[in-house]
């Protein structure tokens, strides 16, 4: 099976979120073709997390989980450090008050 690159995993998150009024933006652009992505999701007040995909060894699938949460400023810290040892990594940041990030969808979730 082909994987996905990168930069069309990313567009097409991008465009899931527009079509369900989500906003959310690219804050950090990695290699276009084997850059890993993660997902920081904002939730305006104050906090956030962010969400990076990871191997299952059990089941060999691949699932999102959560890399680091709490306050907003430290998720940041955290993501600036991720990017300092990976300079390939993508970043998306989604803001949502209600927490909506659409990584547990059917297509996303998998």
């Amino acid at each position: 099976m082909a994987r996905l690159t990168a930069d069309f995993w990313v567009r097409a998150y991008l465009a899931r979120l527009q079509a369900e009024g989500i906003p959310a933006y690219v804050a950090a652009r990695g290699d276009a073709h084997a850059g890993a992505v993660i997902v920081k999701l904002a939730t305006l007040d104050g906090r956030a997390q962010a969400f990076v995909r990871r191997w299952d060894l059990e089941t060999g699938a691949r699932r999102w989980e959560v890399l680091t949460e709490g306050p907003e400023a430290e998720v940041d810290a955290a993501l600036v450090r991720q990017r300092r040892t990976d300079p390939d990594l993508w970043i998306v940041e989604v803001e949502d008050r209600a927490g909506r990030h659409l990584l547990d969808e059917p297509g996303l979730s998998d």
